[in-house]
Formats: structure tokens, sequence, C-alpha cells
């Protein structure tokens, strides 16, 4: 028996980095997947490409691989109509859904008064309006049934302070924190426990990409992985973190998830290496 066995978990962003782990983690405790990602194409105001068709199918491979079943729903999160359709092909196919990862992100970096308007625009809508998205579509099923659930948002430990060059992230993640608690208010009576994962960075190509080593280490030309490291490391407590893997806090999801958490709703737990310890 795993800790999610039987149930049937909704993630988006599920192509790749944490989307991609959390589909993992959950069906490697017994759940089967709905998995929603854009499947490829740009965001023109971030520096890296998004997750591809086939890294989503890999995602839904490796899931089967498994034993377990998996729904592959392409999708853009700024989309509710995307959303819906997801959830009605998940349910259509699956039946139920228990759990839902409302995961899928981007990350740019800018001074406040530089930012483009755009890049405002779509972090938001990603970040925050993707997040609302992934749970209107998905609650009202998991009301009407009437068994509980658990849901499960991606906001950061920018969600729970600040950082320079991040107004529109910082102010998306605060915003994944607030809608949390909101949901955990309505959503509490009928059962569906609603918390949130604050992370430190995570070695995703959110992270790991030029633009960010040029954030960290403006003074070099083409700064590497190995430029960047003493900074990263230098944000948070613990020695030698300068980030974390997907599938740390992929651990929290499934905790969150699990029996284990059944009296846990309305938290945004930092998985964060003392990142936000004052």
């Amino acid at each position: 028996m795993g800790l999610v066995d039987g149930k049937v978990a909704l993630v988006t962003g599920a192509g790749r980095g944490q989307g991609r782990s959390h589909a993992l983690k959950l069906a490697s405790e017994g759940a089967d997947v709905i998995a929603v990602d854009i499947g490829g194409g740009r965001v023109e105001t971030i520096s890296y490409e998004l997750a591809s068709e086939a890294d989503l199918d890999s995602t839904v491979n490796e899931i089967e691989g498994m034993g377990r079943r998996a729904i592959k729903a392409v999708a853009d999160v700024r989309s509710l109509s995307d959303l819906q359709a997801a959830v009605d092909a998940g349910l259509s196919e699956l039946g139920r859904i228990d759990i839902v990862c409302a995961n899928a992100g981007i990350g740019s970096w800018a001074v406040a008064w530089e930012m483009t308007e755009q890049q405002w625009k779509d972090m938001i809508d990603i970040n925050l309006t993707g997040v609302f998205n992934a749970t209107r579509a998905a609650l009202p099923s998991m009301v009407q049934r009437g068994e509980g659930g658990s849901v499960v948002l991606t906001s950061s430990t920018a969600g729970l302070r600040a950082y320079a060059n991040t107004a529109h992230y910082t102010a998306a993640k605060h915003g994944v924190i607030g809608l949390m608690k909101v949901l955990a208010q309505e959503a509490g009576p009928h059962r569906i426990r609603v918390n949130a994962v604050c992370p430190t960075t995570v070695r995703t190509p959110l992270v790991i990409n030029d633009s960010t080593f040029e954030l960290f280490a403006p003074h070099l030309e083409n700064p590497t992985e190995d430029d960047v490291r003493e900074p990263f490391e230098g944000l948070n407590i613990l020695p030698g973190v300068a980030w974390i893997e997907p599938e740390d806090v992929s651990d929290a999801v499934l905790f969150l998830c699990s029996d284990a958490a059944k009296f846990i709703t309305g938290v945004a737990l930092p998985i964060d290496a003392g990142n936000i310890v004052k």
C-alpha cells in the first residue's frame, strides 16, 4: 500500500522540474495522474524554453511504467477552458480527482521600475492566475463527490519574504499563499485540505539558466553554474546548500497529500534549508 494508493492526482507543469517530480512521486505511492503541461512554445519574457510535449510524454510513460494510469493533457494554465478540458478528460477516464498539485510556474528577473508590462503580465498570468485556474477547474468535482481531498499550491520562499529583482514573482507567490488561505477556509467544510509549499531555490530550468547566472554573477562574462554556487549558498542557513532538488519538494508534497497530514490545512510549508529564518 502506497501513501496515496487509489487516489487520482492532477499535476500542472508535469513535463519536467518540480511538476514531473511530484507526478512521479505520487504515482510511485499509488496514485493515477492527470499530467498537465503546455507542450512547447515560448514565453518571450523568460530566457529558457518551456517543457515540450516530448517532456510530457516522458512523464506519462514513466508513470505507466510503474503500473499506474496516466492521462496526458496539453494545456496552458493561463486558460481556464484548457484546464477545464484537462479535468474533464481526467474525470472521464479516471472517474475522480482527489489531489491537486497546482505547480506550473516561470521565473524572470528585473528591477521593479525597469520591468516591462509584459514581464509583469506573464508572471501573474502563469504563477498566480494559473494556480487559481487549476483549482477552479478541479474543485467543483471534488466538492460534489464529498469524499474530501488535498490541494497543494506551489508558492516559494518568495511568498514569505522579498528578494530584489523579483517584484512580479514575489507578488505572485505572496498571492498564492493568500489564495491558499481562502481556499482552505472555503474547502475545509468539504474535508478538502489546502496547503502551499514554499521551496528555496530548486535545481530546475527556472533557476539553472543563463539569465539567472548573470543576475548572481554580474561581474563575470558568461557565468556558469559553478560561478553562482557560492552566492546561492549564501541564501540558505544549512551549509553547502546552493539549491535543493525537485524530489526534496516532492517529499513534502506527498506528505501533505497523505493521511499523515490529515489535520494539516492552511499551512505555507517552507522547504528552504533555513532561507526564511530571520
